[in-house]
């Protein structure tokens, strides 16, 4: 027959592998995590300087279109607002690339929540006096 304190013991070093474990699991979810946030960060990041790109090129066609119209010139004829349109398009496209690809991978990474609660019905109960 084991002691108490054989059994305490082997309580405690079954607690400590336990809370080892738990440690351990806990530090591969934060890395996951660490890690999935990160790669938001980064698609962020290169949102924003999409963004900035842009704004920068509509800058650019707009100065221009006024210079071509101050020059009472048709802007349609003109090479570099043309070249401008395009650029700040393929500039739409990559944004536009980067916000669809953040839906498509949080659809998929999101669980199903198990719920083990039972749910019941409250009772109205009439007190008369």
């Amino acid at each position: 027959m084991e002691g108490l304190f054989d059994k305490i013991k082997k309580d405690v070093q079954k607690g400590f592998k336990e809370g080892i474990a738990a440690v351990v699991q806990g530090a591969s979810v934060v890395s996951a995590k660490m890690s999935e946030l990160t790669a938001e960060g980064k698609r962020q990041y290169k949102m924003l300087a999409l963004q900035l790109k842009i704004q920068t090129q509509m800058t650019e066609l707009g100065g221009r279109t006024y210079d071509v119209l101050n020059k009472k010139q048709s802007p349609e004829m003109d090479r570099k607002i043309k070249a401008v349109f395009v650029k700040i398009k393929k500039l739409e496209a990559q944004l536009h690339k980067l916000e669809a690809g953040k839906n498509t991978k949080t659809a998929a990474r999101k669980k199903p929540v198990k719920k083990n609660a039972k749910k019941t019905s409250a009772k109205k109960v009439n007190i008369q006096s």
